[in-house]
């Protein structure tokens, strides 16, 4: 039994938890890191990002997916989400990783048919 309790002190050891304050320092980094990426390509607008995917401009997908992942990662440490058990884990972020980016790709179909329909008249559709 003593070997036990001296191994389980040995792997505690090996164990290296982060502060509190290191954890904030972290989320503020990569935080800032992301919105200064989006800053800059914001101010930038470099002509190779102007070119069109499904309709629409690879940059506003580059901005949909750092906001994606923005809000995904405040989730995961404001909300304290990384500490909790599997089941409340999956509860909270499947819906985040597969209805957020289901419900951004209705809002720009539709969007991509509102203008068309602006833009060039009455669109029929063939069913």
């Amino acid at each position: 039994m003593a070997h036990d309790t001296h191994n389980l002190a040995i792997f505690r050891g090996l164990l290296k938890f982060k502060s509190n304050q290191q954890k904030i320092w972290g989320v503020l980094i990569f935080l800032s890191i992301v919105t200064t990426v989006e800053v800059v390509l914001g101010i930038v607008k470099p002509a190779a990002l102007m070119t069109s995917f499904l309709n629409i401009k690879i940059l506003n997908w580059i901005f949909l997916i750092l906001t994606i992942v923005k809000a995904y990662y405040i989730a995961w440490d404001f909300m304290h989400i990384r500490d909790e058990k599997g089941g409340l884990k999956g509860s909270i972020v499947l819906p985040l990783v597969i209805l957020i980016p289901y419900l951004s790709f209705i809002l720009l179909v539709e969007a991509d048919y509102i203008f068309d329909v602006m833009f060039n008249g009455f669109v029929s559709w063939n069913f």
